[in-house]
């Protein structure tokens, strides 16, 4: 599987955007499709998680409420619609693969990455 994230940009706090992620490969509903995100010296964090079929969906804390991972398995591509942007939303964000049910946190346990998109909240 190969992952083409984009969407990225520099943006206003209090501000939106949409980062797409398009997937190569004939089944792709078969995998759960993450977004991950890295700031200048942290660690990659988690930020959503999409089941396969899209009907579940998980989040990290402090994107509930702001952020929506959304799915489109006819057109191969999985979404992430980022609303009221705040400047600590800055960060390289990434979109990921694993095959299996579930939703999941580790990055570890995701197979397929892709390149990454910046992001940039200004204040």
């Amino acid at each position: 599987v190969q992952l083409q994230a984009s969407g990225g940009g520099l943006v206003q706090a209090g501000g939106s955007l949409r980062l797409s992620c398009a997937a190569s490969g004939r089944t792709f509903s078969s995998y759960e499709m993450g977004w991950f995100r890295q700031a200048p010296g942290k660690e990659r964090e988690f930020v959503a998680s999409i089941t396969g079929g899209g009907s579940g969906t998980a989040y990290t804390d402090p994107v509930k409420g702001r952020f929506t991972i959304s799915r489109d398995n006819a057109k191969n591509t999985v979404y992430l619609q980022m609303n009221t942007l705040k400047p600590e939303d800055t960060a390289v964000y990434f979109c990921a693969a694993r095959r299996g049910a579930g939703l999941t946190y580790d990055p570890l346990a995701y197979e397929y990455w892709g390149q990454g998109t910046q992001v940039t909240v200004s204040s």
